[in-house]
C-alpha cells in the first residue's frame, strides 16, 4: 500500500477529480474479465488520465518512487493482463477516448487509447472505409487494449489482426519520455520497427497514448452462409474446399454442437441443434461478385459433406446470426457459476484433431465445454463452464488446460492467438518459448523499463 505521503504528493501532481483512492472504488479495478483463482492485489490508486501530459507526470512520479503502473482500457482481456499483482497505480484511459484526426484521403485515423473499437469502425464506415479487426467484444473494448493484446477476431482470416493496421504509435516510456514510433506511412524501411514490438507487449514495455491506424476501402457488399455438418472432419474439409475453389471469405467461424445447443437454450436464434457443428462463412466484395462467391462456396460445402446450408442476406438478418455466435460465451456462463475461455491456434490441417482432442480431454476431466473459433486461421476457443470455488473442478480445469496446451503444441500450434499471456499463461509460455528466448525478452524489458514498473508480473517472470 502506498504511504499516505505519496498519495498526498500524487494529489499535487494531478487534480483530485482524476484520482480514486477509496477502498470500495479501488476494489472495482482489482480484476479484469479473466476468471482466475490466483491471489491478486487491489490497486493503491486509480488515475483517470485525460492528456498525454497526465500520463507523463504520473509515470515520472511512479518511476522515481518505484510504484507499479498498470494500464487499463475496458478491462475485457481474458488472461489477467490488467490485474495488480503488487498493488500500484491503475492508469485508466476511459477519458482519453477521442478520435483526434480522420483523413479519408490518406485512409488514416489518429485516436487516443480509450477509443472504443465500434466508434472507430463507425467513423471509418461513414466515409466508405473499413477498420477490419473485430474481437467479439468490439462494442466495448478499446484500441489501447487491442494494441496491448494484439487482438484479432473473426475477420483475421482475410484481413489480418491489429498489428497489420498500426502505422505509428505515440508511447510514454517508463521514465516519462514521449516517443513516436513509426512514420504514419504505408511503407517505412527506416530502422527497427519498434511500434511492432509494442503491439502485444501488454503494457510491459511502454504506455500507448496515441495510435495512427491504417484503414482500407469498405467492401461494397457482403452475405453470409451458415452450413451444418455431421462431423468436425467434414466441416474442416468444407473450409479447405472453399479455399481450393479460390474464394477468400472475410470470415469462417465455427460452433460445435454444445455451443449451438447452449446458445439456443438461453438466446434462441433459430440455429439447428441436431447437427454436430456449423460454419458461419461471410463473403464480401463488389455486389456483382457476391452471387458467384456464394455459389462457389455452397458447391464446395456440399461436395465436402454439408448436410444443410442457409444463405443469409440483409444487415439485420446477418447481425442476428453473428449475435448468436458472439452470445456463446454469455450462454456458457449460464451453465455454471464461472466460465473460462481459452485461445489455441493450430495449422488448419490439424484443426479437427484439435477440436476433437479438446472435447475428449474435457470429457475425461468431467468438464462441460462449448467450442467456438475462427477456423479459417485455425483459432479455437474452448469455453469451459464450472465452479472455480470447487477445488476438484478447479484441479480438473488445470489438468485439462495443461493437456490441451500440450495437444496444441504437438499439432504445430501455440497457446495464444489473440488473447495474450497476462498472468494466466506465464508458466506455459516459458516452457514453450524456452530459456534462451525468454532471456532475450527480459533484456528488452530491462532496456525499456529499467525499474520494472510497467505492468510487472505479466507475460514472463523477471
Amino acid at each position: 500500500m502506498l504511504l499516505k505521503s505519496k498519495i498526498d504528493d500524487l494529489k499535487k501532481v494531478l487534480s483530485k477529480d482524476k484520482i480514486l483512492f477509496g477502498e470500495e472504488e479501488r476494489y472495482c479495478y482489482a480484476e479484469d474479465s479473466a476468471n482466475i483463482r490466483k491471489e491478486t492485489g487491489i490497486p493503491d490508486l486509480v488515475v483517470f488520465a485525460e492528456t498525454v501530459e497526465d500520463v507523463q507526470q504520473i509515470v515520472k512520479y511512479a518511476n522515481i518512487h518505484n510504484i507499479p503502473i498498470i494500464s487499463r482500457g475496458a478491462g475485457t482481456n481474458m488472461v489477467g493482463s490488467c490485474v495488480c499483482m503488487e498493488g500500484g497505480i491503475v492508469l485508466n484511459f476511459s477519458r482519453m477516448n477521442k478520435i483526434l484526426e480522420f483523413n479519408p484521403d490518406d485512409m488514416t485515423m489518429k485516436v487516443q487509447p480509450g477509443v472504443v473499437l465500434a466508434d472507430i469502425k463507425n467513423m471509418a464506415e461513414s466515409a466508405g472505409l473499413f477498420y477490419p479487426p473485430d474481437p467479439a467484444n468490439f462494442k466495448v473494448s478499446t484500441i489501447g487494449g487491442s494494441i496491448a493484446q494484439s487482438s484479432g477476431g473473426a475477420k483475421s482470416f482475410k484481413y489480418g489482426t491489429t498489428k497489420d493496421y498500426i502505422l505509428s504509435l505515440k508511447v510514454v516510456l517508463a521514465d516519462g519520455t514521449l516517443l513516436r514510433l513509426g512514420s504514419g506511412t504505408i511503407k517505412d524501411a527506416v530502422g527497427y520497427h519498434l511500434n511492432q514490438l509494442i503491439i502485444g507487449s501488454e503494457g510491459t514495455l511502454a504506455i500507448v497514448v496515441e495510435a495512427e491506424l491504417k484503414l482500407i476501402p469498405k467492401p461494397e457488399s457482403n452475405a453470409l452462409i451458415t452450413a451444418y455438418f455431421d462431423s468436425i472432419e467434414t466441416a474442416v474439409a468444407g473450409v479447405n474446399g472453399i479455399i481450393r475453389a479460390r474464394i477468400f471469405p472475410s470470415t469462417i467461424d465455427f460452433m460445435d454442437k454444445n455451443a449451438i445447443n447452449t446458445v439456443e437454450k438461453f438466446y434462441p436464434s433459430g440455429l439447428k441443434t441436431d447437427k454436430e457443428c456449423m460454419l458461419l462463412i461471410e463473403v464480401d466484395g463488389f455486389a456483382s461478385s457476391i452471387g458467384t462467391q456464394l455459389n462457389r462456396v455452397e458447391k464446395a460445402l456440399r461436395e465436402n459433406g454439408a448436410s444443410d446450408i442457409v444463405s443469409v442476406f440483409g444487415k439485420d438478418d446477418m447481425e442476428a446470426v453473428w449475435t448468436a455466435r458472439r452470445a456463446s460465451y454469455g450462454a456458457t456462463a449460464k451453465l455454471a457459476p464461472d466460465v473460462v475461455t481459452d485461445d489455441l491456434i493450430v495449422p488448419r490441417s490439424s484443426l479437427s484433431k484439435m477440436v476433437c482432442g479438446c472435447r475428449d480431454i474435457c470429457k475425461k476431466h468431467n468438464l462441460h465445454v462449448c467450442i467456438v473459433g475462427h477456423v479459417g486461421d485455425g483459432n479455437v476457443h474452448p469455453q469451459i463452464a464450472l465452479n472455480l470455488e470447487n477445488d476438484e473442478e478447479y484441479k480438473n480445469l488445470m489438468d485439462a488446460k495443461s493437456e490441451i496446451y500440450s495437444l496444441a503444441i504437438s499439432l504445430g500450434g501455440t497457446i495464444s492467438a489473440e488473447h495474450g499471456i497476462g498472468i494466466e499463461k506465464i508458466s506455459y509460455a516459458e516452457k514453450i518459448l524456452g530459456n534462451d528466448v525468454i532471456e532475450q525478452m527480459r533484456k528488452i524489458k530491462t532496456l525499456f523499463d529499467p525499474t520494472g514498473i510497467l505492468n510487472p508480473g505479466k507475460i514472463f517472470k523477471m
